[in-house]
């Protein structure tokens, strides 16, 4: 166990579902702590922007409290997008309901910039370099968004020449596939909800970190409040190098890396992009037995 370097994954928007807390219920203290994180924040549509960020937000923090008594001491914590924001519940600088009622207007202050300027869209670009990606996609009024591989992007711009991003990328022998946002995030058009973001950031009572934070915008290690809301707040405007970070936290020397849910996406990205790390999502296990079995295991071989 001594050997082991744990990196905690916190998820972003994409992978929710109804049964997403399921697990985490199974352990009394995760179970209360659920219901309070929900309180106020459920709602229908757990796509929308304002439902899924603090839902999502509410989702990992709620698993960390039925782990974190079996893990060992995690070395870093990384979040994808709004998974940032829970990274820093889950290296206990702020409190879970805080950080849920942060993700709560972080996700109000995004829908603003949206109304501001209809008509965005989110999508992603496979089989190009990342300097041919960004080419293409400023010849159509498009940002790159998140860097997910060499190859690999998702960018976001306007609607209405989404279509035409798309043909141009398929002329250069790439791929793309709209996603099922109306939100440009971590591009210029959220430029509006950085100040009262960061403003937000600075009046919530912030704990020394048990563990760093990766950022998003540069894969910096984040030690104290102050580097926290700067780049908690631009990350909403600014590109998200989650390329960068992955290969951070292997340069960082982590041996096992757990995906706290909703889902898998991030445990697979860094399971192709660095095999030798032991890397599993909650999502892949039945029972929270299972995971600090595995977790043991890994530990055991790291």
């Amino acid at each position: 166990m001594s050997r082991a370097r744990l990196l905690l994954l916190c998820p972003g928007q994409g992978d929710q579902h109804p049964d997403m807390f399921k697990l985490a219920r199974t352990h009394p203290a995760a179970n209360t702590l659920a219901d309070r994180l929900l309180s106020g924040h459920a709602g229908d549509d757990i796509y929308a922007n304002r439902i899924a960020q603090p839902l999502i937000v509410a989702a990992t923090l709620s698993m960390w409290e039925a782990l974190r008594a079996h893990t060992p001491p995690p070395a870093l914590v990384a979040g994808y997008s709004i998974g940032e924001l829970a990274a820093y519940g889950v290296a206990g600088a702020i409190a879970p309901e805080q950080a849920v009622a942060l993700a709560a207007q972080r996700a109000q202050w995004m829908d603003d910039c949206a109304r501001a300027a209809p008509g965005q869209a989110l999508l992603t670009i496979t089989g190009l370099t990342l300097a041919s990606a960004n080419k293409i996609a400023e010849q159509h009024n498009y940002h790159l968004s998140i860097e997910t591989g060499e190859d690999s992007c998702i960018a976001g711009g306007p609607t209405g020449q989404a279509d035409q991003l798309q043909q141009a990328i398929e002329a250069a022998g790439a791929r793309s596939r709209r996603l099922p946002v109306a939100v440009a995030s971590h591009t210029p058009y959220m430029r509006d909800a950085v100040a009262p973001f960061a403003q937000a950031l600075r009046a919530t009572p912030f704990q020394p970190l048990q563990a760093p934070v990766l950022a998003g915008i540069d894969a910096a290690t984040v030690y104290d409040q102050d580097r926290a809301v700067d780049t908690l707040s631009r990350q909403l405007a600014e590109k998200i190098r989650w390329l960068a970070c992955m290969d951070a936290a292997a340069e960082a020397g982590i041996t096992i890396a757990l995906e706290l849910g909703p889902g898998g996406a991030l445990s697979k990205m860094l399971q192709n992009r660095h095999p030798h790390i032991h890397t599993r999502s909650v999502a892949d296990f039945r029972t929270l037995d299972g995971i600090v079995k595995w977790l043991d295991r890994a530990a055991e071989d790291a």
